[in-house]
């Protein structure tokens, strides 16, 4: 399947199951996981740097729309998406994600893990300040970001697993 067709299908259907199922999901009337940003985590990195960022923009702009959350997560998916090869670089060695052949699934498990545990967390905790705007309410935001994260990378590895074929 084309590279490009593959992206824009997983970037519909991330979409559609996060407005269709996960947003209508409040376990314990606060856990509403959010595994679109897997989309993020699945982009090529060596892809242009520009078309991920502007992506990863209509992508939390097309949550906000449905989720009537006035941008939260366009800014917290913008973020994570520039940070994410940053962040990558931090986990791994420079000389693995500087070579051509560079592929996620080329690295250790434990190093995958670490990115999309560093990435969501990131991500729900710029989500969650930005819902709550309140100094006062920094253990809700805390809370809210440690359970919600933790169930929304368990639903992102068991989907990427699922979903997503060891190409090497």
């Amino acid at each position: 399947m084309n590279n490009l067709f593959k992206h824009i299908l997983q970037f519909i259907g991330l979409s559609l199951l996060q407005i269709v199922v996960l947003n209508h999901i409040n376990l314990f009337g606060y856990i509403n996981p959010m595994v679109y940003i897997a989309w993020v985590f699945l982009f090529p990195f060596k892809k242009n740097k520009f078309s991920l960022l502007i992506s990863s923009f209509l992508l939390g702009l097309t949550i906000d729309f449905f989720s009537d959350s006035g941008g939260i997560n366009a800014a917290a998916t913008l973020f994570i998406a520039y940070f994410r090869i940053p962040i990558l670089k931090i986990i791994c060695q420079k000389s693995d994600i500087d070579s051509p052949f560079f592929k996620l699934n080329n690295i250790a498990t434990y190093k995958i893990f670490l990115l999309i545990f560093s990435l969501t967390m990131v991500h729900h905790f710029i989500v969650f300040s930005l819902e709550y705007f309140k100094l006062s309410d920094l253990d809700s935001i805390i809370y809210n970001t440690f359970i919600t994260g933790i169930f929304s990378i368990f639903l992102s590895i068991l989907g990427i697993i699922l979903f997503t074929s060891k190409n090497k």
